[in-house]
């Protein structure tokens, strides 16, 4: 980490090196390489803890020493959704169109539909989804509709899955969930299921959720599909997604499992009875620990973390919490934000008649004319997943996310954010951006500059929203954890907090230096409104029952870390 820390606002026009080729020249710079990959992927759990050791090395040790996501300037933004339900979720209500029309609409170039896994939806759902979607993509050419999955993580919570269009794709996602879907796993066979795991968050399907991840990838090295991901979702609702849960995922499957939803969705939730809301939690984070939760997330008289603070995860919002313990490790894992659209506050429709458990559809939505109290909003409504990409096409989008080129926004809080870390040593001066990693050589300075584009309109609330802060934090890279359960890293803080002025318009810019490196660090950017912090500038913790989610805006961008060499 850096012996100290000076920071200063600039509000004048910065000069970038011009670098030919862009940052996916880098694409095979992994964790792993492919060919080693290819090996563990035939080994099984032991004989990976064999062949590279019992605790696994974190992400960066075999890579070579050359930058990763290197900066090429400004990025292209594109934002998208990965987390959205239909008719053929049990709980959803609306037809894909609707939700991709309605998508476009609020400015998303790229959605994931994402129904629940499950028996059902595994019998009659994927056949009927398809056609849906690829109609949809006909009708809606400049929106990327991916197809997924809502996956019941055996042992754990719900994940996003998802795949490029491709000739197995519908293959890979059907195969996927008959083996390893939760619901299908811990329902008897008499009622359709496998009945091989007790219920689907319960600690004996933890094998089976890596054997899924390994077997995603399985079907990237063999080339059945050229990318596949996974993004666990609403982490801590059920604090069933335990440390060394997670740990597992990104080990299995490091290009697969490679993040979570830093804020869920279902943002209405909160909006209080008396202003025509449900008068619940923001996210459905109304919950407290159950039989399968993970005995360290316990609530205290001053935390609690089955609550979001900002409209937040507790695992993401936490300065030095569950997040920070992973990048704390050098551990890639990346944060988003999405709709988990199901039925949508103040909208007019209802589920229709159909029985889902018998059909895999609800049927078409009731239109009721007469608004609706829901917890929801529609995809884009509120919140965007901001995606660095050389294009807008299908594999280039899923390898910004992949790349933890990624910025999470709640109400257009921004319209994006350009980021830079370089070293002003001797060497390579070209830095890195969001989701990257740069190496620089011991004792020297190492320059954050930041660019944050302002929202240029209205929010769908009606209003410009003015970002008030934006906080720079940082942390030692200390290496793998003894303890896979752990969820701390008490060293990582907010370095400096930039404060925009309120006059500012269009871009405003920022720099930090962190001077004399003396060991790897990492460094993430969060920024807010300023509407409700506590005393050191942290989100608080959400209210029951009175969150109005356009009060009190977000946005998180993905780390860069920074080896020494």
């Amino acid at each position: 980490m850096p012996h100290h820390h000076h920071g200063h606002d600039h509000h004048h026009d910065h000069h970038h090196e011009e670098v030919e080729g862009s940052w996916r020249d880098d694409r095979d710079d992994r964790p792993l390489s492919v060919a080693r990959r290819g090996f563990l992927a035939g080994l099984g759990a032991a004989g990976i803890a064999t062949a590279v050791g019992a605790t696994p090395a974190h992400a960066h040790d075999d890579r070579p020493a050359r930058p990763v996501n290197p900066w090429g300037g400004r990025n292209r933004w594109y934002a998208g959704d990965h987390h959205i339900h239909t008719k053929y979720s049990s709980d959803g209500q609306y037809e894909v169109a609707q939700q991709v029309a309605k998508a476009r609409q609020h400015g998303l170039d790229w959605v994931v539909i994402t129904d629940h896994g499950g028996v059902a939806h595994e019998k009659f759902s994927i056949d009927q989804v398809t056609p849906d979607i690829e109609r949809a993509r006909r009708s809606y050419r400049d929106v990327l509709v991916y197809q997924g999955l809502e996956w019941n993580i055996p042992g754990a919570e719900h994940a996003t899955v998802f795949l490029p269009p491709g000739r197995s794709t519908v293959d890979i996602l059907r195969a996927f969930e008959a083996a390893y879907d939760g619901g299908v796993l811990s329902t008897p066979a008499a009622q359709g299921g496998k009945g091989l795991i007790t219920r689907s968050t319960s600690a004996d399907g933890e094998p089976y959720a890596l054997a899924a991840l390994r077997y995603l990838e399985s079907q990237v090295l063999s080339g059945r599909t050229e990318i596949a991901l996974m993004f666990a979702n609403h982490p801590a609702r059920r604090g069933v997604d335990s440390p060394h849960e997670i740990r597992g995922w990104r080990d299995a499957a490091p290009d697969v499992a490679v993040g979570m939803e830093g804020a869920p969705g279902h943002q209405a939730a909160g909006i209080s009875t008396a202003n025509g809301g449900r008068g619940g939690a923001r996210g459905y984070y109304d919950g407290s620990p159950n039989q399968d939760s993970f005995p360290g997330f316990a609530p205290t008289a001053t935390e609690n973390p089955y609550r979001t603070y900002g409209g937040f995860d507790w695992m993401t919002a936490k300065v030095g919490g569950l997040w920070d313990s992973l990048l704390a490790e050098g551990r890639p894992w990346w944060v988003t934000a999405t709709s988990d659209a199901h039925q949508v506050h103040r909208d007019t429709f209802r589920p229709g008649p159909g029985d889902h458990g018998t059909t895999g559809s609800k049927g078409a939505p009731v239109d009721t004319g007469v608004e609706q109290v829901f917890g929801d909003y529609f995809p884009g409504f509120y919140s965007s997943t901001l995606v660095g990409s050389d294009s807008k096409s299908y594999v280039d989008v899923m390898r910004g996310m992949q790349g933890g080129k990624v910025v999470a926004v709640h109400g257009r809080v921004v319209d994006g954010l350009n980021v830079r870390v370089r070293s002003l040593g001797e060497g390579d001066n070209r830095g890195v951006t969001i989701g990257g990693r740069t190496f620089v050589r011991r004792g020297d300075d190492v320059e954050v500059t930041v660019e944050v584009d302002l929202a240029r309109g209205a929010n769908f609330s009606g209003v410009v929203p003015r970002l008030a802060k934006v906080d720079l934090v940082a942390g030692p890279i200390t290496g793998p954890v003894a303890d896979r359960d752990a969820f701390s890293a008490p060293l990582t803080t907010v370095v400096k907090t930039f404060e925009v002025g309120r006059r500012a318009r269009g871009t405003v810019k920022f720099t930090h230096t962190f001077r004399d490196i003396d060991g790897a660090f990492y460094l993430r950017l969060r920024g807010s409104d300023g509407n409700r912090l506590t005393s050191d500038g942290n989100p608080v913790m959400d209210v029951l029952g009175d969150a109005d989610p356009w009060s009190d805006l977000w946005f998180y961008a993905n780390p860069v870390f920074v080896d020494v060499i």
